[in-house]
């Protein structure tokens, strides 16, 4: 664990002298699928009524899928091998009948994802893959039916189907990110863990001219991480560096595994009430009474980013609550709030900042009891020139300064002793 993790909690056991297990953090570990080539999904479409509805993945080629459904609320997710999404330019995914809406993206190295959102409890009345012949392409067809509440939550949690993929590898490529890096780290540099929000499924917010907030915030985090490197200072790694997605869970139980003595998690707001006016960065912390209105809307779309990528919470371990772990948590608090305003003064310096830059709410992100975190909101995509900046290498230059100055300030005491 990290220097100042250590500190935290030797803090908290010279009030108490106890020796309890520390809190568990939420993890997803879902079945993993793999190809050896990439598919390449051309079309897809939704047809039928509330009483039967067709779902159709038009492809190049024969994989292997697997099928679950997912409640709170009602969502079909389709597990596929690693396939191109190349649908025409204008393709815009709609929903029809039972399904409200879907979506679409890579969940992580040699895997992608398709979530449909439904309008009601549904049951699969049949899957089947129609292989290409005569230049038609192979289709994935998924016809499901309405039906009870109580059924569908018996399917939940279930295989409701599944195929071997075509030509399957025993492994998943490995990325670059934490999740591909075990254990903690080796040196005794403070480390750092930058984590880049959304990803893969999960584009998060969008702006008017199309920029993605998954993009955005990927190139800024690995932009930072660079800087950092090149100090040497620091151990300094990324949650995720490629376009895949991960659970809100995973991003802080990586954080932890690797010992961190800070988590910052980057992130690109959209809002629809006064999107011609609000603009500037933000920074957050954690805190479960939200500081203003806006905090507290903004929480709520980053929490449910879980909910996008279909994440089953059916077996999530209840946290657990002691005075050791409460008292660590005020001290993480403590740290946290104290980084949120170095970056803040350094922020005010090299770019546009919203009104009380410095806020709190309920991240889930930010929930790692031992572990300085926070959450920076570089800008406003809703907003034509923040999303027009954030593009610019010149703002980037400025802002990663910023944060590197506010870093270098919260462990001058850590280099001062290299």
């Amino acid at each position: 664990m990290g220097r100042i993790s250590h500190a935290i909690r030797f803090g908290a056991l010279r009030f108490f002298c106890l020796a309890f297990s520390l809190v568990a953090v939420l993890y997803v570990n879902p079945t993993a699928f793999a190809q050896n080539a990439v598919s390449v999904v051309s079309d897809a479409r939704v047809a039928g009524d509330m009483a039967r509805t067709r779902f159709i993945l038009d492809m190049d080629g024969e994989v292997g899928y697997g099928l679950s459904f997912l409640s709170r609320p009602y969502r079909l997710v389709i597990d596929l091998p690693s396939v191109a999404f190349k649908f025409p330019g204008d393709f815009v995914p709609k929903g029809r009948g039972l399904v409200k809406s879907w979506r679409y993206g890579s969940i992580s190295k040699g895997r992608s994802r398709v979530v449909l959102d439904l309008n009601a409890p549904v049951t699969l009345d049949k899957t089947f893959l129609l292989p290409g012949v005569q230049g038609q392409p192979t289709r994935l067809v998924i016809d499901l039916t309405e039906s009870s509440p109580e059924e569908f939550e018996e399917a939940v949690g279930k295989a409701i189907a599944q195929t071997l993929p075509v030509g399957a590898t025993g492994s998943v490529p490995q990325g670059q990110g934490v999740e591909a890096q075990a254990g903690p780290a080796q040196s005794n540099l403070p480390v750092i863990v930058i984590d880049p929000g959304h990803g893969g499924v999960d584009s998060g917010a969008v702006g008017s001219n199309g920029t993605l907030e998954k993009a955005i915030v990927l190139n800024f985090g690995r932009f930072l991480k660079e800087k950092l490197d090149k100090l040497g200072y620091y151990e300094v790694y990324l949650t995720r560096d490629d376009d895949r997605f991960l659970s809100l869970g995973k991003r802080t139980k990586l954080a932890r595994g690797k010992g961190a003595d800070l988590f910052i998690s980057i992130h690109a707001d959209s809002i629809t009430n006064g999107a011609e006016t609000t603009r500037g960065a933000s920074i957050y912390t954690l805190s479960e009474k939200a500081s203003d209105r806006m905090a507290a809307a903004l929480a709520r779309r980053e929490n449910y980013s879980d909910v996008i990528g279909g994440v089953d919470f059916s077996d999530e371990p209840e946290e657990v609550t002691d005075i050791l772990v409460e008292l660590t948590r005020r001290e993480t608090k403590n740290f946290s709030i104290h980084f949120a305003r170095l970056v803040v003064e350094e922020l005010k310096s090299a770019t546009t900042v919203i009104k009380n830059p410095l806020r709190a709410a309920g991240f889930q992100v930010l929930k790692s009891h031992d572990v300085p975190s926070v959450l920076i909101e570089l800008g406003f995509l809703s907003n034509n020139l923040d999303e027009k900046m954030l593009g610019s290498d010149e703002w980037r230059e400025r802002v990663s300064d910023a944060i590197v100055q506010a870093t270098n300030s919260f462990f001058r005491a850590k280099i001062a002793q290299q």
